[in-house]
């Protein structure tokens, strides 16, 4: 039989053991690896991190079963993203096939501008995202073929992914499809609407201040001096490889259609997938032959070859430029092993934090600081980015603070949409700037930008709790419940209204 509770008191400094080995392996890492440190000296430092828990465990009278229980249950609620992530890859291996990215970058250069492209890329994942609710699928679609053109143009891909990720996570958040923006009211009793119609109060603003600060940036030339020559011989290359042509589009029409009439995440991308392979075949023949024929493949079996290629370990192209080469050349399953290696190491280190109740701990000692509405909300907003970081998964981000300050918010008087709105503004909106969580790791190997590189620039992601907690200081559209009446009910009145 598992074990709920440890024997004895837990000491703060002992519950912060393994946060502080975690950020000093983190760290060391970082330093010693750099843009590399992803891939492997990370996983290392959560699976070291993961075993002072588990020694700490030990000794507050936990079985390791105990610890191998949880930390097999942290990996059973990360295997989804893994599933999806595995199936991003075939899909972004298919569509170069197909030519479905490559017809996207070809329109989206002739169309877009360098000086105001990245408000552009902004703007364009923010409206996806919303018609759609879902920012992995608008980063793995829309944002794959911004990245591309950025690279041609010469245009920063740091900057451009933070304005992906910043559309795109506004757009998540605001829309009604999307699962977290249900999970969050679900998980305080709130009306859907009502929760979005509140969050706009912190949302909007930070993406109207994005906005400003992405024009900036692109008005101020940081990219700007790219030739039209430079275009011209990228137009040239696509054209010349690629049956550039509007049915190419097709895989991407249909995976937006079904993610709009809200189709589950992973049969979406999955069809998405297919749809390439099926468009490949018809409408890139030549480039399906010559990218699957070899010694004693040729023919169809040849083209079937190069799908299971594509889909397996992505497509691989040369054009005779370099910088094409390796912006074309991409996707497969394989591609996102490492990325699954560290959520896998993540969860596992998240997993024996929260059953050893090292993490609930840690929490209660926030508690003891909480005087009024404005410690609470930055209380709240902290834990919600501490989930991020050791739980390594925004839905728990959400779920956990928001069972554990449900309580203390109807006890100070605040209806449960202010709690709704907070655990948005940090759990999902910092997911994606934590390198191990799901969504960092999601969004670095699908735009192929490190996350570290990306998190300084996804400006609404970084303004969003910020706002939250300046509204909590300030008591600014903090919202109370009435005298004499309940969340539930002061809720059913706002909806009835």
């Amino acid at each position: 039989m598992s074990k709920e509770s440890p024997d004895r008191p837990i000491p703060l400094l002992l519950a912060l053991t393994p946060l502080l080995v975690l950020i000093l392996m983190l760290s060391s890492s970082v330093i010693l690896f750099g843009d590399n440190a992803s891939y492997g000296p990370n996983q290392i430092a959560l699976m070291l991190a993961a075993g002072a828990a588990a020694v700490i465990g030990l000794y507050l009278g936990f079985a390791w079963t105990d610890m191998e229980e949880a930390m097999v249950k942290g990996i059973t609620l990360a295997l989804k993203a893994c599933l999806i992530l595995l199936a991003v890859g075939s899909l972004i291996g298919s569509w170069m096939l197909a030519g479905t990215a490559p017809t996207v970058i070809y329109f989206g250069l002739g169309i877009l501008d360098p000086s105001w492209f990245y408000p552009a890329a902004l703007l364009i994942c923010a409206l996806v995202a919303i018609s759609i609710g879902s920012s992995w699928t608008t980063a793995g679609t829309i944002g794959l073929a911004l990245i591309g053109i950025s690279q041609i143009m010469g245009m920063s891909a740091p900057i451009t992914a933070g304005a992906i990720i910043s559309g795109a996570y506004f757009g998540d958040k605001m829309s009604p499809l999307s699962d977290t923006t249900n999970l969050a009211p679900a998980m305080v009793g709130v009306d859907l609407f009502v929760h979005i119609r509140n969050m706009a109060w912190t949302t909007v603003p930070s993406f109207l201040i994005a906005f400003v600060l992405f024009f900036l940036v692109g008005w101020n030339g940081e990219a700007t001096e790219v030739s039209s020559e430079t275009i011209e011989q990228a137009l040239a290359l696509l054209d010349a490889n690629y049956n550039i042509t509007w049915p190419t589009l097709l895989p991407l029409l249909l995976l937006l259609g079904m993610a709009m009439r809200k189709k589950s995440a992973l049969p979406t991308i999955a069809v998405g997938a297919l749809a390439g392979c099926v468009v490949a075949l018809i409408w890139q023949p030549g480039l399906v032959q010559s990218f699957g024929t070899t010694e004693g493949v040729s023919g169809w079996a040849a083209s079937v070859r190069a799908l299971f290629m594509a889909l397996a370990d992505g497509f691989q192209i040369e054009t005779g430029s370099a910088g094409l080469d390796e912006l074309l050349s991409r996707g497969g399953m394989s591609s996102m092993l490492n990325t699954i290696w560290l959520i896998l190491s993540a969860m596992c280190f998240g997993g024996v934090m929260e059953r050893t109740g090292l993490l609930q701990r840690i929490v209660d000692a926030l508690l003891k600081g909480v005087k009024g509405t404005a410690s609470l909300i930055t209380t709240t907003v902290l834990t919600c980015i501490g989930m991020n970081v050791i739980a390594a998964d925004q839905f728990i981000a959400i779920v956990l603070p928001g069972r554990m300050y449900r309580a203390e918010f109807k006890r100070r008087g605040l209806a449960p949409q202010a709690l709704s709105r907070t655990l948005e503004d940090a759990g999902t909106m910092t997911s994606a700037l934590v390198p191990w969580n799901t969504c960092g790791a999601f969004m670095a190997a699908t735009l192929g930008v490190p996350t570290l590189a990306y998190a300084p620039f996804a400006f609404v992601n970084l303004l969003n709790p910020v706002l939250a907690i300046i509204y909590g200081i300030a008591n600014f559209k903090i919202v109370k419940i009435d005298e004499g009446e309940s969340g539930t009910e002061k809720q059913a009145a706002k909806a009835s209204a």
